[in-house]
């Protein structure tokens, strides 16, 4: 079967609470930028026709040399938005035709492993959305704006979302349609085919495919890139 598969890596902000001038995706890991370990699975992956690296504009415009270098073929890049849900839409609009499912993965996660690839695929192949995750296992406490705790959270059934977030084309397309003027916060792609009423399933997912987000988070992924 010809590769059928698209993936959106969304690499559009800033990322002001890494504390760098150096936004966290560009930040070195193991010899190279973390985007870049973010894209090499999925590049090597044969399912997958086309990537869509979703970039700040004037980095879309102006690549860096490292990732110019990779453009043309399967994979090119986009110019972000203001919000996260923006960029995806760019991503989507610069996707072949060809591409009938699609694959969503933060540029600031570094380690996606091949099973969270495979499972995402097969599930939206079989026409459904799915998340890999992991249970939370702290206790959860609600406070107000000054800091004092209003409530314990009940953990039970409570899970922290990943990427790659997986999905039918046709899926996602109309959850971005639908959520156009939509004012509520959607921190991930699988919130706004949530609120189409559309099932969203859960995968294995992992501590190695964490989020880098500061300087702490790009120490610790540091330590598990000298474990493969």
């Amino acid at each position: 079967m010809p590769p059928d598969a698209g993936v959106i890596i969304v690499a559009a902000g800033r990322g002001t609470r890494f504390g760098s001038e150096v936004p966290k995706q560009y930040q070195v890991l193991a010899g190279a930028p973390v985007l870049l370990h973010a894209v090499r699975p999925f590049a090597a992956h044969p399912e997958v026709a086309h990537i869509v690296v979703v970039l700040p504009s004037a980095d879309a415009a102006a690549p860096p040399e490292w990732l110019a270098a990779l453009c043309g073929g399967r994979l090119s890049v986009a110019a972000g938005g203001a919000e996260r849900r923006d960029s995806v839409t760019a991503g989507l609009a610069a996707l072949p035709a060809e591409c009938t499912i699609v694959l969503v993965h933060d540029g600031a996660r570094p380690f996606p492993s091949p099973a969270m690839i495979d499972g995402g695929l097969a599930a939206a192949r079989h026409g459904r959305s799915a998340v890999p995750a992991l249970p939370i296992a702290d206790t959860i406490k609600r406070a107000d704006d000054f800091g004092r705790v209003l409530s314990t959270v009940d953990r039970h059934g409570l899970w922290c979302a990943q990427t790659p977030q997986a999905f039918p084309r046709r899926v996602l397309e109309r959850a971005h349609a639908a959520a156009r003027g939509d004012e509520l916060a959607a921190t991930d792609d699988a919130t706004m085919v949530e609120r189409l009423g559309e099932p969203v399933e859960l995968l294995p997912g992992s501590a190695r495919n964490l989020k880098i987000t500061t300087a702490h988070d790009l120490a610790l992924a540091a330590w598990y890139a000298e474990r493969p």
